[in-house]
């Protein structure tokens, strides 16, 4: 007879004051500990690169302006255009450039910002490369089937 054969068979009692722990707060206790909570975060956010704004010449300022110019000049067309403009990082000093293809719902003139399809709106400021594409007249808005 071993050591243990007499208590080895027996059911594991359970205590009416305190349930049984589910297995997921089980398996909680033996997490690992990290005693450095949000350092990770801290470092990737650091480690994150931004471009510093472009201070543009008069040259293309006077480009961007003769486009913006073209794209009033047929705005109930709806014309697409390519930009290029500075967005600000909402966390640290600099930002991005991205660039977009969309159509153009509206130029607000007053609040001097460019309004595009997917609710994309960017300041006449922030642009930094602005293409208008050929507005094709060959091409119905909307099929008549």
């Amino acid at each position: 007879m071993g050591k243990y054969d007499q208590i080895i068979n027996l059911e594991r009692p359970v205590d009416k004051k305190h349930p049984p722990m589910s297995i997921h707060n089980r398996a909680a206790q033996f997490a690992p500990f990290d005693a450095l909570t949000g350092f990770s975060g801290r470092i990737y956010e650091t480690s994150r690169l931004t471009s510093e704004r472009i201070e543009l010449t008069e040259d293309v300022r006077q480009v961007i302006n003769d486009s913006l110019r073209q794209i009033e000049a047929h705005i109930k067309e709806q014309p697409e255009v390519t930009v290029t403009y500075f967005l600000p990082d909402k966390r640290k000093d600099g930002g991005s450039y991205p660039t977009v293809t969309a159509r153009v719902l509206k130029m607000d003139t007053y609040d001097e910002r460019l309004r595009l399809e997917d609710d994309i709106s960017i300041a006449f400021d922030d642009i930094v490369e602005l293409i208008m594409h050929p507005v094709r007249r060959d091409i119905p808005d909307k099929l008549h089937l």
